[in-house]
């Protein structure tokens, strides 16, 4: 019997969005293209996998298909409050891609409104400071579970 694994909020958000189509997904709709023509195109999504992805994500409440034409029906996707909040988990995919993958040549910036180019940091909420791998401890909650595993390993 293969014992479960960590109980993560990473994996349960794994299990929605991360599949490579679906973050590109996102990426479009983030961008402002919302109809299935342009998003299939931008992503280079095969149609049968653009319209599964597109079909877990409106299910998982993180895109909602809007009607744009009654004749014939049409609809575009937009991201919802949650999907909105993905946002922030794109635009440090991409830094880290145009630190390690892109850095002589990257091929879309963002532009804060201050006219400034976005580089985005993850920061405390409560006292400002940037959170990285110094200032960061894991507190487990899950039960039977510590930072490095099960408290009663069971058998794999």
């Amino acid at each position: 019997m293969k014992a479960a694994p960590r109980p993560c909020s990473i994996a349960d958000t794994l299990a929605l969005v991360g599949e490579k189509y679906s973050l590109l997904v996102l990426r479009e709709v983030s961008l402002g293209v919302h109809r299935f023509d342009r998003i299939a195109r931008n992503t280079g999504a095969p149609r049968d996998i653009l319209t599964s992805r597109l079909k877990r994500l409106v299910e998982a409440g993180i895109l909602e298909k809007v009607p744009y034409s009654e004749h014939p029906p049409r609809f575009e996707y937009r991201a919802t409050r949650a999907g909105e909040e993905l946002q922030p988990v794109l635009m440090t995919l991409m830094a880290w891609g145009d630190r390690h993958l892109n850095a002589d040549d990257r091929p879309v910036v963002l532009e804060h409104r201050c006219g400034e180019v976005l580089s985005p940091r993850v920061v405390c909420a409560h006292c400002g400071d940037e959170a990285d791998s110094d200032s960061l401890r894991a507190r487990v909650r899950a039960p039977g579970w510590t930072v490095t595993g099960p408290t009663h390993p069971r058998p794999v």
